[in-house]
């Protein structure tokens, strides 16, 4: 398997860019472990340490990013231990198979070159203004990401290489013309049908419910009456937004904060060259030889875009004259860095330079010096800064003194309500399923039906309900659960029994009709006697929706064949149908394109079997050993 993608990867797909990181996957997903620490190993793959540390931060960085998509979805979730055990048996599972592709694509020699990634980088949107990479920009929101340059390049570098095995996967599958044609002729073929509609409440006059049914259903469903514990709250809520408009700044705190975080506010120099790669290939020292002529021939007069043209293996910037655009500390591969940064003077040319890509020749060709953006320029961002940490003070200090005070008079909320200065909200009686969306999040229905804050009549701690959100509670009325009697439900069970024995005496009467229909007896006379008549419907498609899901479903599970194209089925109405396939038209001819989209989606298919398999494969001969 490892020797097909190793064939799949060198064709001319691998000049290309494998698509770009999606940063908010990056930064709330599985990107910042790369850089973790290393420390006691959570599990060992091929001898290779996933440390405790990786996991830690993946898993937060997961469940993260998984609150932030589903909410309090899974925050209700995140409230089983045994959830969570396996949420992060899962997460880890991901990074076992991430450490094995590193490792195959290792095995493989796949690598991604310097420009590759500095391409990437720059067309990637999060980093650009008005559709042109900013630098400035680029900086800024690593920071926030927590990344350095560095750490966001090697991680970039081993994200584009788990794409360029998984490309290699994908140019290694297809699908034969016949297996398309096949696939088109199933999916766009038409059925002509007639069907018949039952409905089950025409056999109502025809069944009886006794006590007897109605008391044994009960008894056999008595948890099904039991009804959901109920309460009512008060309570003071506080968020950050209500303390934010009483904070007031001087112009001299805020140009203390400029300058206490000066670098922020800083552009480094950056630097353009143009570069001439001549790489390793299978010879080491004749890539450094012919590196060496190159160079002599710049000495010699000869002019660098023109030998860009002609030698560097870099064929994405050879064609601008070995151009590969600004660039700054951090970016680039470290010898080559550090030779551009070492150039004194726009069009000084470098040595011969070793890197892990080749031996460079690099020219330098202009410089942006360091700049500072002007306090008058970020002013007001800062401002806002600055209001908002006063306000998280603020807040900090109330939430202290709000937990105090709940704790010390436990049984009312009048003072707390005086330190946040808001008032006391009630609610109505609602249960764990029907709270209101003020009191909706988990730690708030925790504490709701929490049984000792119920018995003892005390306030609840200060819940911190998302950042800078805080919550005191006490239940004011509560309804305890119970079973209701069946006086209370002996209506509601007989109307569901009555309901049933309707839907069986329909379904049997269907089946019936069916039995005639097979044995081709005239059932004209019990159709006109039930009031129901067959609905003929003509090159039915499988997405048709005029004539009920279940009924398309059905009829192409059905054959032509008399024994088998007649069936009866449930509705989802209640209702009972009987369904005959009367003919299979055959597709009309397919467009190219019909073809095309069926044809990749079919070779998509596959090589996500075969990646899947190849997972299968690795973990098959790997050394995995998984610590407690």
């Amino acid at each position: 398997m490892l020797e097909r993608i190793r064939e799949g990867s060198q064709g001319t797909w691998a000049s290309v860019i494998l698509g770009l990181v999606i940063l908010s996957f990056v930064f709330a997903g599985v990107g910042s472990y790369i850089n973790s620490s290393i420390n006691a190993a959570a599990a060992t793959v091929n001898g290779q340490d996933i440390s405790r540390d990786a996991l830690e931060k993946a898993y937060q960085n997961e469940r993260a990013r998984m609150e932030s998509q589903y909410g309090e979805a899974f925050s209700a979730l995140a409230g089983d231990a045994a959830y969570l055990q396996e949420f992060r048996k899962g997460v880890l599972d991901r990074l076992i198979s991430e450490k094995l592709i590193d490792q195959a694509a290792l095995e493989l020699g796949l690598r991604v070159s310097d420009a590759q990634i500095k391409q990437a980088i720059v067309q990637m949107q999060e980093f650009q203004i008005d559709g042109k990479f900013d630098n400035d920009r680029y900086l800024v929101v690593l920071r926030s990401a927590g990344f350095q340059p560095n750490g966001f390049r090697d991680y970039m570098r081993t994200d584009m290489t788990r794409r360029q095995l998984s490309k290699a996967l994908i140019a290694t599958e297809f699908a034969l013309d016949s297996e398309v044609q096949t696939a088109y002729q199933l999916q766009a073929q038409t059925r002509d049908a007639r069907y018949l509609t039952i409905n089950a409440s025409a056999f109502s006059e025809q069944v009886t419910v006794s006590e007897e049914q109605i008391q044994a259903y009960y008894s056999a469903n008595i948890s099904r009456f039991d009804t959901e514990q109920k309460v009512s709250v008060a309570y003071v809520e506080l968020g950050l937004e209500d303390l934010l408009p009483a904070i007031e700044v001087s112009e001299q705190e805020l140009r203390d904060a400029y300058e206490s975080a000066i670098g922020d506010y800083k552009t480094e120099e950056q630097r353009r060259v143009s570069h001439i790669l001549i790489e390793f290939g299978t010879d080491e020292a004749s890539a450094k030889q012919q590196a060496d002529e190159v160079l002599a021939k710049l000495d010699n007069g000869s002019d660098f875009a023109a030998l860009a043209k002609e030698f560097s293996a870099d064929t994405f910037s050879a064609e601008k004259g070995g151009d590969i655009d600004w660039f700054s500390k951090g970016m680039m591969d470290p010898a080559f860095e550090e030779s551009a940064y070492a150039l004194a003077a726009i069009g000084d040319t470098s040595q011969v330079v070793k890197s892990d890509f080749g031996f460079h020749i690099i020219k330098l060709t202009d410089i942006k010096p360091e700049q500072i953006i002007s306090f008058e320029e970020v002013q007001t961002e800062i401002a806002t800064q600055v209001k908002t940490h006063k306000a998280e003070e603020n807040l900090y200090a109330l939430q202290q003194r709000m937990a105090e005070v709940a704790f010390e008079i436990p049984d009312h909320l009048e003072e707390v309500a005086a330190i946040a200065n808001k008032p006391i909200m009630t609610s109505e009686l609602f249960s764990r399923t029907s709270a209101p969306q003020a009191l909706s999040a988990a730690k708030v229905l925790n504490a709701a039906f929490d049984a000792e804050l119920i018995e003892q009549g005390v306030n609840s701690q200060v819940l911190e309900l998302g950042d800078n959100h805080l919550m005191v509670l006490r239940v004011i009325n509560n309804e305890p659960e119970r079973t209701k009697e069946l006086t209370e439900v002996s209506a509601e069970i007989k109307q569901q029994l009555l309901t049933e024995a309707s839907q069986n005496a329909a379904r049997d009467w269907a089946q019936g009709i069916l039995t005639s229909v097979k044995a081709n007896e005239d059932i004209t006379p019990a159709l006109q006697a039930q009031g129901v008549e067959w609905q003929e419907k003509q090159a039915v498609t499988r997405i048709d929706g005029s004539m009920g899901q279940n009924i398309v479903t059905e009829l192409f599970k059905l054959a032509e064949n008399p024994e088998h194209n007649t069936s009866v089925i449930d509705m989802l109405t209640g209702d009972i149908a009987l369904v005959q396939l009367v003919k299979v038209n055959p597709a009309v001819p397919a467009e190219s394109a019909q073809l095309d989209t069926i044809q990749s989606r079919l070779a998509s298919s596959k090589a996500q079997l075969l990646y899947s398999e190849l997972l299968d494969s690795l973990k098959a001969n790997a050394d995995i050993e998984i610590f407690k």
